[in-house]
């Protein structure tokens, strides 16, 4: 779910006719995981009485001049970074902001005259040099080092220092701030994404104590193939099959095509994040299976978690600090289509050990990603910028 225009403009009009204390502006980035941060910030934010938002939700698609210069309309960093500087300049020019909150770090590079003025937090996810670790799974060439690279680096450098705070969702990226861009380390909080752990709170799972059932897995990804769709197909077709039953959740229409020779299996498309209908596919699951080639902090893991499941996930980007191998889940190497069969038979004929993983993952989920404690968190953190 992506934070509407019509949307926006209620939800100010709304907070704008209670007495609120803070006026702070919201430029938000809407692609991948970032809509449904979005829509968690969104909702703690409604909860908080002290608050004028300003939503300055920004897209990769448009209809603004943007969209039309070669050059800018196939970059997102230079395209998102004008779209949320035109937005800026809109929302100034009719009233004061005492805060911006600028999630990612690709919306600010044109930002940090802002930031001069009004105090500003960025939050990220990953830095770039972070996200080059993982690029050729979203489809990008890793950075080169050539002049035109060494610039962007030295701009995303001067905006991240511009910045009065920074906010990281994983330890991760705030060591890679540190090392990589000189950021002083009290400048950064570590805030993951959180969920709202009462809506994710299903209880013991039904099927997680049994071991004569088929076992029933859940795979969450709207770009299946760089979330490893494609790997656990292959591990379904031969092995799989016999034992399991498998719900995919994704976007990606080249799916059915894939799985029209399979039984068992049930492709789920068009459900929003946080919907009945996902929480549904959530609470009946015993195993979730995220063999992801390219990731950040996935929020889909965090649901996860909540749901109470053990997970069996990949070594990628800064899902160590989700998954922990042995502890809430089984951790494999990115690709490798054995280990993913081996780890689903392992938990298969160990049903102890299954409810044992997801008890530990909704206890993680409580202590790390609980969504009313960390967006809590970031706005007390804009509020003290605010005095």
């Amino acid at each position: 779910m992506q934070l509407g225009i019509d949307e926006v403009r209620l939800t100010t009009e709304r907070t704008q006719s209670h007495t609120r204390q803070f006026r702070i502006g919201f430029v938000m980035e809407q692609t991948l995981g970032h809509v449904t941060h979005g829509l968690n910030l969104f909702r703690a934010i409604e909860a908080d009485p002290t608050v004028c938002p300003v939503w300055l939700p920004v897209t990769y698609d448009g209809a603004d001049r943007w969209e039309r210069i070669p050059g800018v309309k196939s970059n997102w960093s230079l395209k998102g970074s004008l779209r949320a500087k035109d937005a800026l300049h809109a929302v100034l020019a009719k009233q004061k902001l005492d805060a911006l909150f600028i999630h990612t770090q690709t919306l600010a590079l044109f930002s940090v005259p802002f930031m001069h003025r009004i105090p500003t937090i960025v939050s990220l996810d990953a830095t770039p040099l972070n996200y080059d670790t993982v690029a050729v799974e979203y489809g990008h060439a890793p950075t080169q080092k050539n002049w035109l690279e060494q610039k962007k680096f030295g701009w995303n450098k001067k905006t991240f220092h511009a910045a009065q705070g920074l906010i990281t969702w994983c330890d991760w990226a705030k060591q890679s701030l540190i090392a990589d861009y000189g950021v002083a380390g009290n400048k950064i909080a570590v805030i993951p994404p959180g969920v709202d752990m009462r809506r994710w709170d299903f209880g013991a799972q039904p099927r997680t104590a049994q071991s004569e059932k088929p076992l029933r897995l859940l795979f969450v990804g709207g770009d299946f193939a760089r979330k490893g769709g494609n790997v656990l197909l292959d591990a379904f077709r031969t092995d799989l099959r016999r034992t399991c039953v498998l719900d995919i959740v994704t976007k990606s229409a080249e799916v059915d095509a894939q799985v029209q020779d399979l039984e068992n299996v049930a492709v789920h498309r068009g459900l929003n994040a946080d919907s009945p209908k996902l929480r549904e596919l959530y609470a009946a699951a015993d195993v979730f299976v995220f063999p992801t080639l390219g990731d950040c902090l996935p929020i889909a893991v965090m649901e996860a978690m909540a749901a109470g499941l053990p997970i069996i996930a990949t070594h990628v980007g800064a899902l160590c600090e989700e998954v922990e191998d042995g502890i809430n889940g089984i951790v494999i190497p990115p690709r490798d289509t054995d280990a993913l069969k081996n780890a689903v038979s392992a938990l298969q004929h160990n049903p102890n050990q299954r409810l044992g993983m997801g008890l530990a993952s909704r206890q993680m989920a409580e202590k790390r990603f609980d969504g009313t404690v960390n967006y809590a968190a970031i706005l007390t953190r804009l509020k003290e910028l605010c005095r």
